[in-house]
């Protein structure tokens, strides 16, 4: 989610702009939603913020499953995973097919075909997948010529670690997967990404430490809702996060998604600002 494997197309998500008479509806989407009884929630395939079941081809695990459902029974409504793609999302709202989908980052390009809650949903950070051997505290830990560091060529990770560990050796690649293989093969001693599509390589390679280096460098993400005049619905999910984050309990949901997953949550950055340190 491409931030990456779990985020990372989000930031192709196209912004097809649909007519007006399309994105609104009469009454607004709270409106709708209780009339309808079902919040419909956009879903795709990217732990630890979607998963599906592919016994039961259910949408029963992941931190934006878990959202949704506390959501709409808030509203008193049923809880419905519309499947998407982070690619199709922005046009499933504006289209009518979906009321919300967590995890789009609130971009002043995006916000011009979507809403978005002014409260930030959670934050995650550049983090390294690095060898278990190697000493990772800080950034300046990895600004050495003996260590060598994968990231995807031209991205955010690229320009951050040029920048950062200048004296690293830097080693460019097409995409997330081709990083993540030159570790898995040895050729490196680390990978940065965002730290979530670090969280299945790790679980896949059975070895290496996922780190948030110091000082952190984190970003926000948020909750995509259809652009209306009506702004009552966009209001009531920015009143919705702001308690789940407050009270902590967004982190409790991600926490259970990792501990689903195999993972101890203490090994595993947070996705709360307070908690990456600085």
């Amino acid at each position: 989610m491409r931030r990456r494997q779990m985020v990372a197309a989000a930031a192709a998500a196209p912004l097809t702009a649909l007519p007006f008479a399309v994105q609104a509806q009469a009454g607004g989407t709270m409106a709708a939603v209780k009339q309808r009884g079902v919040l419909r929630v956009g879903v795709t395939q990217a732990p630890p913020w979607y998963s599906k079941d592919p016994k039961s081809n259910e949408w029963t695990s992941g931190l934006g499953v878990s959202m949704g459902k506390a959501m709409a029974s808030a509203l008193g409504v049923k809880f419905e995973a519309v499947e998407v793609t982070w690619g199709t999302a922005i046009a499933a709202l504006q289209s009518n097919k979906i009321d919300l989908m967590y995890m789009l980052d609130a971009t002043p390009e995006r916000a011009q075909a979507v809403d978005f809650p002014a409260t930030d949903l959670l934050y995650y950070s550049l983090a390294v997948l690095a060898r278990d051997d190697l000493p990772v505290r800080a950034w300046a830990d990895l600004n050495n010529e003996k260590v060598r560091i994968a990231v995807p060529q031209a991205s955010t990770m690229d320009k951050f670690v040029s920048e950062t560990t200048p004296k690293a050796q830097i080693q460019r690649f097409p995409g997330n997967a081709e990083a993540i293989a030159a570790f898995q093969a040895g050729r490196v001693e680390a990978v940065c990404l965002f730290h979530p599509p670090l969280l299945a390589a790790r679980q896949r390679l059975g070895s290496g430490k996922i780190v948030v280096p110091t000082p952190v460098r984190s970003q926000a993400s948020s909750v995509a809702v259809r652009k209306e005049d009506d702004k009552s619905f966009v209001n009531w999910v920015d009143q919705s996060i702001a308690a789940h984050y407050k009270s902590g309990q967004t982190q409790k949901w991600y926490e259970e998604f990792l501990v689903g997953f195999g993972l101890d949550p203490k090994t595993v950055p947070p996705v709360m600002k307070e908690m990456l340190g600085s």
